[in-house]
């Protein structure tokens, strides 16, 4: 046969392929019609009562239940006219006509015009492929070929820039092809395995995902131990040789005896008396279970067994042909020298008109195209269950067809899941006891007053006698005599350590010690000091230094000796009482004299306004005993403004009250993000993510198995988190412990939605660690845990408002502060934000993982 009649040959293939892809392209617009059918009425789910009284968020509740109601009314149309469809595909093929759709039923896999762009760099430049049912077709190409691309196409994980896909009949990734889905067995280049899992765990997980038995599961897996001289098979997958572990990648792809078997590089790092059992069934079940396996392999020779060979180079399909008939075409002995050749032609210049022809022919087809033979068509093709349209629509699930969540997978996952956690005592470690941690660490640290603080005092008011301070006040007469220890005698608050500067009395040699009880002891005797008053000496060390004048106190402060310096006159006493006795008559040297005057360092605002709120009080409580002495009604010693029991809270509230609310969302809106930041990122860099999707499984079915994980998690988080919060640290909670943990499982919830949303939309783990933290920190300055909102600009807090933290926090310290019910719109709101935001972060993680095709 000359190179002119090969070219003849090669025109009118092609001219016939033409025609019945247009035949085929007639058929599927016929088969396409939709038939309609009403939708069925649905009705709202009732509102029902928890014992308090019906929260408004129940509302969103009933209109999701709504939505799934009519989702699934158009999911039954879906399916009817899915079956009217196949009902018409088998009413034309029962009586085909001469040559009508017989080429089709015998083809696998079937590649058009197939082409595939990175940006700029072409990763499938036209290439055509054509699988038939029950072969062998061994891929080979050098690493970087597009062979890995070109099989995630098959398989449906990536879509074509141009060109058409056939799979078993179908367009991958359409509903009702089963493809991805249970008829597809893919090995991926990773081994794609859990470490955690036993092999007969991962046997278990992948049967359940094929929706196959547990009994069907275990008489397979015997058999594929025995086949692949597998190991004991409760043994860890992260204790096998990488050897092991392919075959056991390899036995999971077996499992489910699929239609079409994809295997990449399936006998890498095998023993080559196992490599050639493992041929030896991969040849038995396409000759006797009419299977089609599509093999790809660096071991070129081995792809000898093959029943069709395909050579792929920088995108194209160089032959497609025999093994034995490409040998004898190129008179060579071995596929590698074949491949060599076949290289240097693509690579060569064209110099004659029999290159050019073969130029055009590497284009746009193999160099060598299919040429049918006896031996590659078996006798039970034709009569084959894969074959009859009908046997093809009982395989396929409504499920399936509908999108809706299958029990199978929805099992498989959820026992991944929690065993995986179990079998990671770390992880378990960190998912329990960081939220303790984290309480126990805020409770003790955060809200609670400072002690130990020094107060510089000067106090020139006492005479030259050997009174003391301690004397004077416990006489308990109406006495103004040393009016300015009365007053110290107040400043009684354990935050306080009172150092006082004494320069009149020289009998106080180094100074005394005073505690909050009026109780006096002497401090070093061998130097001159000022004498220092610890309200808790137990708690406080102090440093006793002298100061002789206001000056060096106010130095003292300067220094950061002290935290304020109090200045008492020589004739204080005298000022003040005259300043009772003459009222409006006093003059301006009586007022200065009769004053206290305090130097406060106030580079840290909480300390210097909780000392300037203590002097105050002091002041006030040091005028009403003295008044009660004397017999004068203490009233009039009180500010004109009379403050009554507070309506929410209590007299003296404390920060920690305040702040606690706000950190509990905080922390467990996090904790959310950090478990489930990086899940689908490691699944995906093993390979795990893929499997799971060529298996059939939706990206709504593993949002739903993760949210359902991470739900029973977060509960058990919240009971941690706010047993030790409200019952340990005993942190005021007012109203619902229902309510109040519904809110924190729900922010819970939210925290876990936006770390998918996050690994969705990255492609590494740090990046999407460094995503989560820094959305950490504006979420916690604007969401009011530790600054009321009411501080922000009013754009801001608008803003604010919208973030996932800020509505919760508000509506969780009400509940916690207030003990509102849950009809007051600053609680139910808290809630529909959460519920707003977790349907937010899962619709964006199921569309940007269908976009991405993660």
């Amino acid at each position: 046969m000359t190179d002119d009649e090969i070219l003849e040959s090669v025109v009118d293939e092609q001219q016939g392929d033409e025609e019945d892809s247009d035949e085929t392209e007639h058929t599927s617009k016929k088969q396409s019609q939709h038939y309609g059918v009403s939708l069925r009425s649905f009705c709202q789910l009732e509102s029902f009562i928890t014992g308090l009284r019906v929260c408004h968020c129940w509302v969103i509740i009933g209109l999701t239940a709504a939505i799934l109601v009519l989702k699934d009314s158009s999911c039954q149309k879906e399916c009817n006219n899915f079956n009217l469809k196949v009902e018409c595909c088998c009413s034309m093929d029962s009586n085909p006509g001469p040559g009508g759709g017989g080429e089709e039923r015998l083809t696998a896999v079937s590649v058009r015009g197939a082409c595939k762009k990175y940006g700029v760099n072409v990763v499938l430049d036209n290439l055509n492929m054509t699988v038939k049912k029950g072969t062998i077709y061994g891929l080979l190409g050098a690493s970087g070929c597009g062979k890995t691309t070109l099989l995630s196409c098959i398989v449906g994980r990536r879509h074509l820039n141009t060109g058409e896909v056939l799979v078993l009949g179908g367009t991958p990734g359409t509903k009702g092809s089963g493809v991805p889905g249970r008829r597809v067995g893919y090995m991926p280049q990773e081994t794609a395995l859990y470490g955690e899992f036993t092999i007969q765990e991962t046997m278990m997980y992948f049967g359940w995902m094929f929706k196959m038995s547990t009994a069907d599961v275990k008489q397979r897996l015997d058999f594929l131990l025995t086949l692949l001289d597998l190991p004991y098979k409760h043994k860890l997958v992260n204790k096998l040789s990488g050897g092991q572990q392919r075959r056991v990648s390899f036995a999971a792809a077996l499992l489910h005896d699929p239609e079409l078997l994809i295997l990449d590089e399936p006998t890498v790092g095998v023993d080559p008396l196992l490599r050639q059992n493992i041929w030896e069934h991969l040849v038995d079940i396409a000759k006797c279970g009419n299977k089609t396996i599509i093999i790809t392999t660096h071991y070129i020779e081995e792809a000898r067994q093959a029943h069709m060979i395909g050579m792929m180079r920088s995108g194209r399909l160089l032959a497609e042909n025999p093994p034995d008939r490409l040998m004898s075409r190129f008179g060579c002995d071995t596929l590698e020298e074949v491949f060599l050749q076949l290289s240097l032609r693509q690579d060569s210049p064209i110099t004659t008109i029999d290159q050019l022809h073969s130029n055009k022919t590497n284009k746009y087809e193999p160099v060598y195209l299919i040429e049918e033979s006896e031996d590659m068509c078996h006798d039970y093709q034709e009569t084959s269950n894969y074959n009859d349209p009908k046997a093809h629509d009982d395989n396929v699930d409504k499920k399936e067809c509908c999108g809706l969540i299958s029990g199978g997978p929805l099992h498989a996952m959820l026992h991944k899941n929690f065993l995986r956690i179990w079998r990671n005592p770390g992880l378990m470690v960190f998912i329990f006891g960081l939220p303790v941690f984290q309480v126990i660490l805020f409770c003790l640290a955060v809200g609670r007053d400072p002690y130990g603080l020094k107060l510089a005092i000067v106090n020139h008011d006492m005479n030259s006698t050997d009174q003391e301070c301690s004397d004077i006040v416990s006489s308990g007469n109406c006495s103004f005599q040393a009016l300015s220890c009365h007053y110290l005698r107040h400043l009684k608050d354990p935050t306080i350590i009172k150092v006082e500067l004494e320069e009149v009395n020289p009998h106080l040699r180094g100074g005394r010690v005073e505690n909050h009880l009026g109780k006096t002891t002497p401090s070093s005797p061998d130097r001159d000091s000022n004498l220092v008053l610890p309200v808790l000496s137990s708690r406080a060390s102090t440093r006793q230094e002298f100061y002789p004048t206001q000056e060096s106190a106010n130095e003292a402060v300067r220094r950061g000796k002290a935290w304020g310096a109090l200045y008492f006159t020589e004739n204080f006493t005298d000022a003040l009482v005259a300043r009772i006795h003459l009222q409006e008559y006093a003059d301006e040297e009586t007022l200065d004299q009769s004053g206290i005057k305090v130097w406060l360092d106030m580079s840290n605002q909480q300390i210097g306004l909780m000392l300037m709120s203590d002097l105050r009080a002091s002041y006030q409580n040091f005028s009403r005993e003295l008044l009660s002495t004397c017999d004068i009604n203490p009233r009039l010693a009180e500010a004109p403004i009379r403050i009554n029991n507070p309506v929410y809270g209590s007299r003296t509230p404390s920060f920690t009250n305040f702040t606690a609310p706000g950190v509990v969302v905080v922390l467990i809106f996090f904790l959310g993000v950090a478990l489930t930041v990086g899940t689908l990122i490691y699944e995906r860099r093993e390979g795990l993510l893929d499997r799971t999707i060529v298996a059939g499984v939706t990206p709504l079915e593993i949002m739903v198995s993760h949210v359902i994980t991470q739900f029973v998690l977060m509960s058990v988080q919240s009971i941690f988190l706010l047993t030790f919060t409200i019952f340990v640290f005993q942190v005021e909670c007012e109203g619902s412990m229902f309510w109040v943990a519904a809110l924190t499982v729900l922010q819970g919830m939210s925290g876990m939605c936006f770390g998918f949303a996050i690994s969705t939309f990255c492609e590494i783990e740090s990046t999407a660690f460094q995503m989560a933290m820094g959305s950490f920190y504006p979420a916690l300055l604007l969401s009011g845990t530790i600054w009321p909102l009411e501080g922000m600009h009013v754009a801001l807090q608008y803003f604010s408002k919208c973030l996932p933290l800020t509505l919760p926090t508000t509506a969780l310290r009400c509940l916690m502060a207030r003990g509102w019910s849950i009809w007051e719109s600053d609680i139910y709101l808290g809630f529909v934000a959460c519920i707003i935001w977790i349907l937010l972060f899962i619709a964006l993680s199921i569309l940007v993982m269908k976009i991405k095709k993660l």
